[in-house]
């Protein structure tokens, strides 16, 4: 059973192995290519700093109705 073990561990490595110590091909990248990266880098961007900005805008609104229910808090204990 051990030497199963073994033979199946050493013949891992070996495909492993091969597949690390193949030919390596370069990847060659068209001007069309680079361009529409880069548009996908822009849109990116642009989408982040409109996120950024709404979370901005959510995290105002919180503050004004943590404040709105701080007073509404101090109004109902006088109240009483």
């Amino acid at each position: 059973m051990r030497t199963l073990k073994f033979l199946a561990l050493c013949g891992l490595l070996v495909a492993a192995a091969s597949s690390l110590f193949g030919p390596v091909q370069a990847q060659t990248s068209s001007v069309g290519d680079i361009k529409a990266t880069a548009d996908a880098i822009q849109t990116l961007t642009d989408q982040q700093k409109t996120i950024d900005d709404n979370q901005d805008k959510i995290d105002a609104k919180l503050a004004d109705i943590a404040e709105d229910v701080r007073v509404a808090r101090l109004y109902a204990s006088r109240a009483k």
